[in-house]
């Protein structure tokens, strides 16, 4: 009897073999952002506000309007009230004559360049003390720990606003001129009071991964602790610093408001929303003069739903067990 002749199995082709190809955690992650619409409409406003902000000299050259540059056309002579947007000026003018437009513009960069800061600040102190106390456990987790509870159950405005008085009393400022009157001194002042909250949560999510089975794998291998911190524990936080990073971004935009609202922030030469904001209500002048409170208020609304937007997005991106 003759054998069967036995088939040829084809070689799978290269559209069989791309079909099954996995996919990466950043592909997922980027398709889980890019369908969140409220994500995406944040991200979008954020980089028309940071435009906005990066190319404000550019608009005060076209325009021929610096930021701090009287314009007395810009008040009634009768009564010393400032006159509204027209197509020069196209926000009016504040109670000086200047032109609300580009202090507006230059006021987005005073916000984002101190909140950016100041949370990178605060991330760094909160994340290495989190991340040691968690790991270190006893009398350093100890320690971290009432710290963290003392300066959250401190009066944060009364405290910020005591700070900058005494700091700005004298031109050398404080700890030996390290913290300087103006932008120094806001950003320190804001990553001081802000750490706290990410401190505890690197601590709680380190204190449940130390004990999983990677860890143990580590010390039965031989590595340092330094190693298992910053090689092991802190790529798996990753995730939950970055989500809280982007959360505390608008709120330190609101702490330098109201700190410059209060007139303890940055200079008063320098444009700040809150700045804008306090001169707009100083003599309920925003009862006539209503653009000086409008166009600055929308900005600072705009940025904080901005961050928390995209903030948000991260989360349910990096975590959808999360939403």
């Amino acid at each position: 009897m003759s054998t069967p002749a036995l088939e040829e199995i084809p070689e799978p082709t290269q559209a069989a073999s791309t079909e099954i190809q996995g996919r990466t955690n950043w592909d997922l992650f980027r398709s889980r952002f890019v369908k969140d619409k409220a994500a995406m409409t944040g991200a979008v406003i954020l980089v028309i506000l940071v435009l906005l902000a990066l190319t404000a000299p550019l608009f005060a050259k076209a325009l021929d309007h610096g930021p701090n540059e009287l314009f007395p056309e810009m008040v009634t002579e009768d009564l010393g009230l400032p006159k509204g947007p027209n197509a020069e000026f196209w926000f009016g003018g504040d109670q000086v004559g200047r032109d609300v437009f580009i202090r507006t513009l230059y006021g987005a960069r005073t916000s984002l360049v101190v909140a950016l800061v100041a949370t990178g600040l605060a991330t760094l102190i909160g994340v290495t003390l989190g991340l040691a106390g968690g790991f270190r456990g006893g009398a350093a987790d100890m320690v971290v720990s009432r710290f963290v509870d003392i300066v959250l159950a401190m009066p944060v405005i009364l405290f910020a606003i005591g700070i900058a008085g005494v700091c700005s009393i004298t031109s050398e400022g404080c700890l030996g001129g390290l913290l300087q009157p103006g932008f120094s001194l806001v950003i320190g002042i804001i990553a001081l009071f802000t750490w706290p909250n990410i401190a505890r949560i690197v601590r709680g999510q380190v204190l449940s991964l130390r004990e999983r089975e990677f860890i143990e794998a580590s010390r039965s291998l031989g590595a340092r602790p330094s190693r298992i911190m910053f090689r092991e524990l802190l790529p798996n936080l990753v995730a939950p610093i970055v989500v809280y990073t982007t959360l505390m971004i608008p709120n330190n935009i609101l702490f330098e408001a109201a700190l410059s609202y209060l007139g303890v922030g940055v200079p008063q030469s320098t444009p700040s929303w809150g700045r804008m904001l306090a001169d707009a209500t100083a003599g309920s002048l925003f009862t006539y003069a209503w653009w000086m409170m409008l166009f600055p208020g929308i900005f600072l609304i705009l940025a904080v739903v901005s961050f928390n937007l995209v903030g948000d997005g991260l989360r349910d991106a990096l975590g959808p067990s999360e939403r």
